[in-house]
């Protein structure tokens, strides 16, 4: 998961130019979406699928590819920046619309937390440094940068997307020699166990539905944006499969899910020390990057509520010297140093989940709604297949599948 948007609009309303091509909305997405969730919780999320983890990250990038085709939807009828909040508000009322816009916040909120706790995981396997305190640290330093200015947040950011793809490459490459070694299906844990893993690792696909948000940038966006979402995904997923192979091909899932850094220490026990710094480096990068990425994205969002006088209007006040929102980044981070105390990584990122899924649950039922109250010519873009009439089969699938998971992210808290 990296929630950060490569081309991220300073807060201003002038017209953002088409230039972006299937190709380049593609390799956007993608960076979007592969981040720090792989790199934070395949560890954890083996303990719950045991060696047939591939089969949760299969299942996840299907229920992802129905919510992003509601995104995508949606997003083709409101304006580009418009939000959950948005669609919610006109297929109910205001006050129903209140929850999801929170919930988008929450989550990202929720992110920063758990992030911060793999970053600190990957710092202490390395020098040893205390997990807890680098945690705190580090939501501070980000928040000093995100208060700095969008540009210096937008260079972090796509440097750490290369070096992420690069660390999640070398990973797939070193373990291909170990593969056929473990049996893929064995189903440690029968089905309700990758179920589990499902409702946990989604939270490496999360970012997905932010793909929409570049529609004002990309040429011919009603044919190229649900394009590139799907083509995202796709990539996304076939790194995710491939690299789930590997690690549990190395260490087998009994070892990658007692890790502190799983994938750099399935690097060293191929390539020793050397191979588990390089890797742990990469995922300090990574995750550091998702950080930031979320405290952008959730601050902006803030700013944009409160701008709309969902939230207090003091919390649209923004900086004369940065051009930034300072009081909504200082808010969404302390609330982040908050939820830290939770400790548990898994325990934050299935708060982070819940959060997500009822968010995407209200975002596929509006879509419904809205299909039989706005005229159909309206949608520029529209889901043909698995359409009866007005009704959507996907929105439906997509309601279906966040529900599930969210049953299933409750059950991983308990």
């Amino acid at each position: 998961m990296a929630l950060h948007h490569h081309h991220i609009k300073e807060l201003k309303n002038n017209k953002l130019k088409r230039t972006l091509s299937l190709f380049e909305v593609t390799c956007s997405g993608t960076g979007i979406i592969l981040g720090a969730g792989i790199y934070a919780l395949i560890g954890v999320a083996s303990g719950y699928s045991g060696n047939s983890l591939w089969l949760a990250f299969v299942f996840a990038a299907v229920m992802a590819v129905f919510t992003g085709l509601s995104y995508a939807e949606l997003s083709s009828f409101y304006k580009s920046d418009s939000s959950e909040y948005e669609y919610t508000k006109n297929a109910f009322n205001k006050i129903i619309a209140f929850l999801p816009g929170m919930f988008v916040i929450l989550s990202g909120i929720l992110t920063v937390a758990t992030v911060s706790i793999g970053f600190s995981n990957y710092l202490n396997a390395l020098i040893g440094a205390p997990i807890f305190l680098s945690a705190i640290c580090l939501i501070i330093l980000l928040s000093l940068v995100n208060i700095r200015g969008i540009k210096l947040s937008a260079e972090i950011m796509i440097i750490a997307t290369f070096l992420e793809i690069i660390g999640i490459i070398t990973i797939i490459i070193i373990g291909v020699k170990d593969w056929g070694k473990i049996n893929l299906l064995s189903f440690d844990f029968g089905m309700h166990g990758i179920l589990q893993a499902t409702a946990l690792i989604f939270f490496a696909y999360l970012g997905f539905e932010s793909i929409v948000k570049l529609e004002e940038e990309t040429k011919n966006p009603q044919k190229t944006i649900p394009k590139a979402l799907i083509l995202s995904i796709l990539i996304s997923s076939v790194l995710y499969i491939l690299t789930s192979i590997s690690a549990i091909s190395i260490m087998g899932y009994e070892k990658l899910s007692v890790s502190n850094a799983p994938l750099a220490e399935a690097a060293s026990l191929s390539f020793g020390k050397i191979a588990f710094i390089i890797i742990a480096v990469i995922a300090l990068f990574s995750t550091l990057s998702t950080v930031l990425g979320s405290m952008v994205t959730t601050s902006r969002i803030t700013y944009g509520l409160a701008r709309e006088k969902v939230l207090p209007e003091k919390m649209a006040g923004i900086s004369q010297k940065t051009k930034t929102p300072i009081l909504a980044i200082i808010i969404t981070s302390l609330f982040a140093l908050i939820f830290l105390f939770f400790r548990k990584m898994d325990v934050i990122a299935n708060l982070t989940n819940i959060s997500t899924f009822i968010t995407f649950a209200f975002v596929n039922l509006s879509l419904i709604i809205l299909r039989f109250r706005v005229d159909p010519d309206k949608f520029k873009f529209k889901v043909k297949f698995l359409s009866m009439g007005r009704f959507s089969v996907i929105a439906l699938l997509g309601l279906l599948t966040s529900l599930l998971m969210l049953v299933y992210s409750v059950i991983n808290l308990l």
